[in-house]
């Protein structure tokens, strides 16, 4: 048994008999315990510095560490490129820094500045564009020209804007895999509309249509030193700094003034919105309307009510629908503001599938019980006092003084917002929270998003009113070509023919009902080559089972009309949707099943000439089954299939795919080639050798079935 030792003050304070005293002052309730006031808001301001030029530099002293940081804002972002480009601020963003300058490219910066511990990036956002620069104060006049060539002499390098864009389609093919990105993007459509700046998305087309020209031309038009506010903090003496950026900038002739985006704003059409997402258990509910901007009067009751209302932990949507009712993974929400354009009125919550309606009442209860039942002299003070103790720790640093101070001269805001915020938080009255609640909260004009499972509501969505069904499908990099609608043609009809001759004929090739083979793939990707054992069982007309092992281990993956699935060691999960489409699209135009779909109406072949396939002059065959598009290479000798070309996507992202086909093997009285070779959008990216292949092998039906789900703790 060990004992706790007294401080020594404590013991000389009970030697002269201060013991009784100390228990009487000791709290027995928590509530007995005296907040002290809070200390005065005095931040350390940074010098504010107007160039002849129109650019405005802020600099702050901060010697606590030998390192000086940088970062350049610059007006004009997104929301001012045009709909027919979107995607053009992300590609500028990335390439404007990787592409390099037109002194060096993008990778011999990265060797320059890691040598030196030290960074320059760029970035592309709504409203700006941004250069930023870190580094030890020893290196400042060795990474301060990099800043200065980054900013004013970008390079834009082709290749790097090909990574850019390819990194950006891999976003949009895998945009609706995650239900809370999914709800997010579509409720800003509907608060905003979805051709506005502020609701718009990148598409395949809109990013391919980017051009360098058009890099080049909003580089010319938006950096300029009158577009820009620039700070840079750290360890240095400000009347030096002050002369070195006089010296790098002062030259730099007044360019022309960002174009100021015009717009309108509308509040949403009110109605249920929906989703269909089969591939959760949980549903993501949004309630949506416009807000209002920061330099409304009414500011500080907004922040307030917010934080009564849904702003944390004591807020009552947490509180009521979570801690309570049990219906919430999570809630929040409140009147969005921001600085120049409204903000979005906007509730979310996450639910299990089964309780999606209570929850949606219970949303509905507490957004009418903001009028109904004003912020009671406790939630009001809580709210007060958690907006004013977590304030500080937005401007704990004198770093993040600077970068505020930027942003109210950025847009337009008086440089003292900041020191207004406590004063206006203080004088804000439970009269004010209930006006503001009633202003600027209106249920009439609410829309309500839910993305989910239907069939596992416990109320139908008509419920709350008529359902408009939204359409999420990823619209295809380039329009469909119309081959479907002016039909076959006989010289086409000719070629297929041959096609089928030369897979072994019409009787042999409507006999295959199943087979599997056994192969080894090679894999081609940016971290190098791997090779993965593929066991494939394919099923006519529209079932595959495979089985890969890879050095990264074991999957299985499983397409059929009731289950899409993939195993994984750590469980089983449904196959994402654009997954499953792109593998019925790749089967669909497999030389076997053509063949065997010869006749159907549904399947359109078109003959287009000739084309060149190493030596020798291969036929041109297109097709379109159901939807499912390809072109072929055929030799007209012996009919066979020597490439295939299709649009599929690879790595998320869509891809133009060539297959060249050899080494011609009859197995069964049909011939298969067993040997493949790959290329995506001219690049090599592997193939596949056929080691073992087995026409029509047993099949047992259960391969086919998802597996259970394993109880939680199994």
């Amino acid at each position: 048994m060990t004992t706790r030792r007294r401080p020594a003050a404590a013991l000389a304070l009970l030697a002269l008999g201060a013991a009784p005293a100390l228990a009487r002052a000791q709290a027995t309730d928590w509530k007995q315990i005296a907040k002290p006031p809070l200390r005065p808001f005095t931040p350390q301001q940074p010098v504010r510095i107007a160039l002849p030029n129109g650019m405005v530099i802020f600099l702050q002293e901060d010697h606590e560490l030998p390192l000086i940081g940088g970062f350049a804002r610059i007006r004009g972002g997104s929301r001012e490129e045009p709909g027919a480009k979107a995607g053009l601020v992300d590609i500028y963003g990335q390439t404007w820094r990787t592409g390099g300058t037109t002194t060096r490219t993008g990778d011999a910066l990265d060797d320059y500045l890691e040598a030196r511990a030290a960074k320059v990036e760029t970035s592309g956002g709504l409203d700006s564009t941004n250069v930023s620069f870190d580094c030890l104060k020893t290196s400042f006049e060795e990474v301060f020209p990099v800043f200065l060539e980054v900013l004013r002499q970008p390079e834009f390098r082709e290749e790097k804007i090909v990574l850019a864009r390819n990194q950006i389609n891999t976003g949009i093919a895998r945009r609706n895999d995650n239900p809370q990105a999914l709800a997010a993007r579509e409720v800003r459509k509907l608060g905003y509309g979805a051709d506005s700046p502020y609701g718009r998305t990148n598409e395949y087309a809109t990013v391919a249509a980017v051009v360098r020209d058009d890099l080049v031309a909003w580089h010319k038009a938006y950096v300029q030193p009158n577009n820009i506010v620039l700070g840079v903090a750290g360890d240095f003496d400000r009347k030096a700094m002050e002369a070195r950026l006089r010296q790098a900038f002062a030259s730099w002739p007044r360019g022309p003034a960002a174009t100021k985006l015009k717009t309108t704003f509308a509040d949403p059409k009110p109605g249920v919105y929906f989703v269909q997402k089969d591939d959760v258990n949980q549903s993501n509910i949004r309630l949506v309307h416009l807000g209002t901007t920061r330099d409304n009067p009414d500011y500080y009751a907004l922040e307030v009510m917010n934080e009564v209302f849904g702003g944390g932990f004591a807020a009552r949507l947490f509180s009521n629908i979570r801690s309570k009712k049990g219906l919430a993974y999570a809630v929040g929400g409140g009147v969005g503001m921001n600085y120049d354009h409204p903000g979005l009125f906007q509730v979310q919550m996450g639910t299990k599938s089964e309780t999606t309606a209570a929850a949606i009442e219970a949303l509905y209860e507490e957004i009418d019980n903001l009028v109904k039942k004003p912020a009671t002299p406790e939630e009001l003070q809580r709210a007060k006092d958690s907006l004013l103790n977590s304030f500080i720790f937005t401007v704990d640093s004198a770093e993040k003084v600077l970068r505020t101070k930027m942003q109210y001269e950025f847009y337009g805001y008086p440089l003292d917002f900041l020191e207004r915020y406590r004063a206006g938080i203080e004088k804000v009255t439970a009269d004010d929270v209930a006006r503001v609640a009633r202003q600027y909260v209106h249920r009439d004009k609410l829309a309500l998003l839910v993305v989910g499972k239907s069939s596992d509501f416990d109320k139908p969505l008509s419920t709350f009113g008529t359902v408009t069904a939204l359409d999420v499908t990823i619209p295809e990099g380039v329009p469909k070509k119309a081959a479907a609608a002016a039909g076959s043609d006989t010289e086409g009809r000719a070629l297929l023919a041959k096609v089928v001759e030369g897979l072994g004929g019409a009787p042999a090739v409507q006999g295959v009902k199943a087979f599997r083979q056994k192969s080894s793939a090679r894999m081609k990707g940016p971290q190098g080559e791997m090779t993965v054992e593929i066991d494939s069982l394919t099923v006519m007309p529209d079932r595959i089972r495979q089985q890969m092992q890879s050095p990264m281990g074991a999957m299985t993956m499983v397409l059929s009309p009731e289950a899409s699935f993939m195993s994984l060691p750590m469980g089983t999960r449904d196959m994402p949707a654009s997954q499953k489409e792109n593998a019925l699209r790749d089967l669909k135009t497999h030389p076997l099943y053509v063949a065997q779909h010869a006749d159907d109406p549904k399947l359109v072949v078109r003959a287009a000439g000739s084309e060149k396939f190493g030596e020798a002059e291969a036929r041109v065959l297109e097709l379109n089954v159901d939807g499912a598009e390809a072109k072929w290479l055929v030799d007209p000798a012996s009919g066979h299939v020597l490439r295939a070309i299709s649009r599929t996507t690879a790595g998320g992202a869509p891809v133009e795919q060539a297959v060249d086909f050899s080494d011609f093997k009859t197995v069964g009285g049909v011939t298969f080639p067993f040997k493949r070779a790959i290329k995506r959008n001219g690049e090599e990216a592997g193939g596949l050798d056929v080691q073992d292949l087995v026409i029509n092998p047993p099949v047992d039906p259960k391969l086919f079935e998802k597996p259970p789900e394993k109880a939680p703790g199994n």
